[in-house]
């Protein structure tokens, strides 16, 4: 998966990067693939960038090398950036990618611009994106902010906070960490301890740490950089679990932005939908979610799938029979929601259990509560499929078959509240076909559901 689907790159999007652990390597790759889509993109900072850093990062293989504007010393300290604006315009006639520092270097560091430059460069019409860094990091994989940075533009659209994944396990102190005393104080830990998965998760989604300054309006998607051995990936998948925890956190994408394909996943929210608000018509006079099923109820077991997968919450959607279902499960780990217009048929439920999600929910996977053999490791294993490709709708197949439970990306949310009447996802699921992700599974039992009482009698055997 490349960087700018990760993070869902917008049009006209203000990107700052902050934190340490491959901050600009990761504002060049992601400057590259937004120019190969055919986007005009300025990458620069507000701070400062090593010399060091602009060759490496500004040559890497497979990447566009940004066209250079340098402004004079005088022009930041004057704040008259007419010059430079019609410098960038004239450049991207001819240029996709460039970047903007100072021509003077001070040390091995070249200064960006002022935040108020980032906002009037957005404002060009040339421009579809501006890329910069907000912080230093003095080339450690991870920091906390001093009392100064970061320095952000007022209108920042999306924060990245970035880590590098070999800081876990480190000492927290200032050979391994950038301001380790920072650190520590915003993990609750003390100088010398080894940082964890939840000290680091602690400190990106801290207000005084990685969302610092934060733009009220701006997204916040977490970066764990420079992934590459299967170890470092449980170490990342640590760290984005209790990174979705906060719910300032939009996602978090992992990966190595020097790789060939830099994303190995980018994790975000999945709630479990539980769709039981069916009569079920055809089960002579029983209802259907209360049918035993080894020592539970269908709807028990069907909201104990959903609890023990890796959906962040689960909804159960009731309608006839309520009451009495609802009195099954009283202590079971889901949220009941009515569905009072239960019988005009399954897309008022689809509706129900949409409208009680939170914002931060990115996608919803409907669970129907009359498919017995279904398993948690199915939900994990398309949920991990929605993390590795994200894919905006994935699907089973079993032995072959399409089935259930289908999975929905939040950019359907809208179509799939106007379904109308009895129609579920399958219109969704015609119209998006060659976007499909399928997962597939071998043991086809897992696809049955309910809907008779010989049905039910041939699966409780």
């Amino acid at each position: 998966m490349q960087l700018s689907q990760a993070l869902r790159v917008r049009s006209t999007e203000i990107v700052a990067l902050v934190g340490a652990g491959g901050k600009t390597t990761a504002m060049f790759r992601l400057a590259a693939e937004l120019a190969v889509q055919g986007k005009r993109i300025v990458t620069t900072t507000t701070t400062r960038l090593s010399v060091a850093q602009v060759d490496r990062a500004g040559h890497p293989p497979r990447s566009l090398f940004p066209l250079l504007i340098h402004f004079r010393g005088g022009e930041r300290r004057s704040g008259e950036w007419g010059e430079v604006l019609a410098r960038v315009r004239d450049a991207l006639d001819a240029h996709q990618q460039i970047l903007i520092i100072s021509a003077d270097v001070d040390g091995d560091k070249v200064a960006g611009v002022p935040p108020e430059c980032i906002d009037a460069l957005a404002a060009l019409d040339a421009v579809d994106a501006v890329i910069y860094e907000a912080d230093g990091a003095r080339m450690l994989p991870f920091k906390a902010p001093a009392e100064h940075e970061p320095v952000l533009a007022a209108y920042t659209t999306l924060l990245v906070p970035v880590m590098g994944i070999t800081a876990i396990g480190a000492a927290l102190d200032d050979v391994r960490v950038h301001r380790a005393d920072i650190v520590a104080r915003l993990a609750g830990a003390r100088l010398g301890d080894a940082l964890t998965p939840t000290m680091a998760a602690r400190v990106i989604a801290h207000p005084a740490g990685g969302l610092k300054a934060k733009p009220h309006a701006a997204r916040a998607v977490a970066l764990i950089n420079q992934v590459e051995s299967p170890a470092q990936l449980d170490d990342a998948r640590a760290v984005a679990r209790r990174l979705l925890g906060y719910k300032e956190i939009e996602g978090v994408v992992i990966g190595a932005a020097r790789a060939e394909e830099p994303v190995r996943e980018a994790q975000r929210r999945v709630a479990a939908i539980v769709l039981a608000a069916g009569a079920g018509a055809r089960m002579a006079g029983r209802i259907k979610q209360l049918l035993p099923w080894r020592g539970k109820t269908l709807i028990e077991n069907a909201i104990g799938i959903a609890a023990a997968s890796r959906a962040v919450e689960t909804r159960v959607v009731l309608g006839a029979n309520a009451a009495e279902i609802r009195a099954a499960i009283h202590d079971a780990p889901a949220r009941v929601v009515l569905n009072r217009e239960w019988a005009s048929g399954h897309a008022s439920s689809i509706r129900a259990g949409l409208n009680a999600l939170p914002p931060e929910i990115a996608a919803a996977i409907f669970v129907n509560a009359d498919q017995p053999l279904l398993t948690a490791d199915v939900i994990d294993a398309m949920i991990q499929r929605y993390y590795a490709t994200g894919a905006r709708i994935v699907a089973p197949m079993y032995g072959g078959t399409r089935g259930s439970p289908v999975l929905f990306d939040r950019v359907h949310f809208d179509e799939l509240m106007n379904l109308p009447g009895a129609q579920g996802g399958r219109e969704l699921m015609v119209k998006y076909r060659e976007q499909i992700e399928w997962v597939e599974f071998a043991d086809a039992a897992m696809a049955l559901d309910i809907d008779t009482p010989a049905e039910y009698e041939k699966i409780a055997q």
